[in-house]
Formats: structure tokens, sequence, C-alpha cells
């Protein structure tokens, strides 16, 4: 999953990316209002955490205005403005949810899953497919009843495909959320990567559509 976050705070900031690398998620690092407006015009991430004391563009005017531009991604604010007026601001801002700082990284993480299920219309954490089950809680992998060990970028994989199954995933949007909007991807990046995780699991669990993408059927073998 690729994080935009948007934090102006050094030491926070720093400290919320090393706590979402931990959890597996890809993390993009912006620290100004202008950058991240333009960040999220693109909707190339799959969530944002959006600080509202930022520096160029106050937080809540760049999520006036992302929304304004039909931009659809789940935004969790993250501030210490804690007054009930300023949650309802937030919210009625186009905000999806509100942390208030100081928060501890695992509810972070817990409320970005629960954004992010909400957003893909998901009820639970376990996302299946024929045989093949995925815990986005736990990052548990199942094939066939067997588990299945992943390194981090496989699991993002895994997650960016199951989640939609049967549906052609285009290669671009696998990139961005792979590897963000801060790294230079190889040419054969993906295809690696795609080849290891098939040998984990079977060469018909992920098919390709060359040029395009790749999929995962509704009902793997």
């Amino acid at each position: 999953m690729h994080v935009l976050l948007v934090e102006d705070d050094l030491d926070l900031g720093a400290a919320i990316q090393r706590a979402l690398d931990r959890f597996g998620y890809t993390v993009s690092w912006l620290r100004d209002g202008k950058s991240a407006l333009l960040a999220m015009r693109d909707q190339t991430a799959d969530l944002v955490l959006l600080d509202l004391g930022l520096p160029g563009k106050d937080g809540l005017d760049v999520l006036v205005e992302a929304r304004r531009a039909h931009v659809t991604t789940p935004v969790l604010v993250m501030t210490a403005r804690d007054g009930l007026h300023a949650r309802i601001d937030g919210l009625d801002a186009g905000a999806d949810d509100y942390l208030v700082k100081p928060f501890h990284v695992d509810e972070l993480a817990a409320r970005i899953r629960s954004l992010c299920r909400r957003a893909r219309g998901f009820a639970a954490n376990r996302v299946e497919a024929g045989a093949l089950s995925i815990d986005l809680g736990t990052s548990e992998v199942t094939f066939h009843g067997k588990p299945i060990d992943l390194t981090r970028r496989e699991f993002s994989l895994l997650q960016a495909l199951i989640e939609n199954a049967g549906r052609l995933v285009r290669r671009e949007s696998l990139e961005n959320t792979l590897y963000g909007i801060d790294h230079v991807v190889g040419n054969n990046a993906l295809e690696v990567l795609v080849h290891t995780l098939r040998r984990k699991l079977s060469f018909d669990t992920i098919r390709n559509v060359r040029g395009f993408g790749y999929m995962i059927p509704r009902n793997p073998e």
C-alpha cells in the first residue's frame, strides 16, 4: 500500500515513516502544503496522512481544494488541533478520519487499515480469492491452507492484486503502490517481483496482460 505522508515536523515525520515501513507500507513523505496538493491531485497514493499546520498552504485548505478537484483518496488528518470545532471543520472539509497528536503508531496503523477496508468495500481484515487468503492486520498469507512467507514488497504486491481480484491492475498503479513517487523503478523490477511471488504460490495465481498489467483470478488455482 502506498501512503502519502504530509508532515513538516522532521522528527515526527521520520518516526511515522519508520513505523509505517515496519508495517509494510510504501511511504512518500512531503513537507509542505503546495507539494501535497499537487501529489494528491495525481491520485497515485492509496491513502493520505495529512497534517494541518503546514508551510506554504494550510492543510485544511489543501484538503478543501483537493476535494473540489474530485480527489477521492481517503484522507486521515493528523493534528494537534483537538477542539470540537477543529474536528468538525476537518471532517466537513472532506477528511475521512481525524487523529489527534500525540498518538500511538499502532492506533495509526489500525485507522489506516480501517480506512482502506472501507474504501475498498471490505468488512474485515481478511481478504480471500479462492484458496488464497491474506490478513491485512497480521500480514499472514495462506494458500490452500498452507502459510506462505513473503517479503514486505511481495505482500504489498499480493495485497494490491487480491483486493482487485478478477480485475486488471495496471503496472503504473502497481509501481506507485510498491515504490512510491520518490523512487526510480528499474525496467524489470515489477516483473522480477511477480516472478518470485509466482514461485511461492503457483504460476497461474498471477496472470499477465502483456503491456498493461497483472491480475489475480477470483478463484486462483
